[in-house]
């Protein structure tokens, strides 16, 4: 009985260590208002189901080369869980180039998901689209990506190969570039048109110098932003799916990219 334990423990440990690693970075869970100790009781009772399913058959060597596991594992789950993150965060970077443009860009709040300062309008999305995330079951999905991910990349996968070869490090500058177009994409409406109201105050600040376009302009902006974003709002719904349906596939991409389709 001993035996089986003292066998069993190394592979439990890099089960957890990849769990763990997963909650320390993606949405919801990551979260400040989770209690930490939430995150390791969650982490600790999803290894053992993982390990009773997944963890059986396999061995692991107990030496020094544990540890290179170890990162490995935990490189696996930060990776997962990151992909998650960055096309989430593309939410606040689509608000940022709202503030940019409405002039809410230098009222910058504190986010109390993340701590870090964050734009009005962008967390204003970020909180609309986690209550849509959470309403689908979202976080469900996470932990359904998690688990299934030792389909897919099994413990004694070739991590560190596929880190060497390039094709790792190709994927997440693709993920990158996909979050920024998405952002873009999400803010044009109301950037394009803030864009043409500045437009219109050059020509009246041309066509009638009389007229203070400072005083004029930035409430102006305000009002005009404010409006379309109302007006926009019904549309919010039908984009946060298509993003999410992005970044599950992201992650199932991911997946693919570190190990084999099961």
């Amino acid at each position: 009985m001993m035996d089986n334990i003292l066998r069993g423990f190394p592979v439990f440990l890099l089960i957890f260590c990849r769990i763990t690693a997963f909650f320390v970075i993606v949405p919801v869970f990551s979260s400040r208002s989770v209690p930490t100790a939430f995150k390791i009781g969650i982490s600790f009772f999803l290894s053992l189901v993982v390990f009773s399913a997944k963890g059986s058959g396999v061995s692991v060597t107990e030496d020094l080369g544990i540890i290179l596991l170890i990162i490995r594992e935990s490189l696996i789950g930060l990776l997962l869980g990151f992909i998650g993150y960055l096309m989430l965060m593309a939410i606040q970077t689509a608000g940022s180039f709202i503030d940019l443009q409405i002039g809410f860009g230098i009222a910058n709040v504190i986010d109390p998901m993340t701590g870090a300062s964050a734009p009005i309008l962008g967390n204003f999305k970020y909180m609309i689209a986690l209550l849509l995330f959470l309403g689908m079951n979202g976080h469900h999905y996470l932990l359904d990506a998690i688990v299934n991910s030792y389909n897919w990349v099994p413990l004694d996968n070739g991590l560190l190969l596929k880190m060497m070869d390039g094709s790792l490090s190709e994927f997440l500058v693709r993920s990158f570039a996909q979050s920024f177009m998405l952002a873009f994409q999400m803010s044009a409406p109301l950037v394009t048109a803030l864009f043409l109201t500045d437009i219109g105050l050059a020509f009246l600040a041309r066509t009638a110098p009389q007229y203070n376009v400072f005083v004029i302009g930035v409430p102006l902006k305000i009002i005009i932003g404010l409006v379309l974003l109302f007006i926009l709002m019904p549309t919010l719904a039908t984009l946060f799916q298509s993003l999410f349906n992005i970044m599950f596939e992201s992650m199932r991409n991911l997946l693919s990219t570190m190990g084999n389709s099961p």
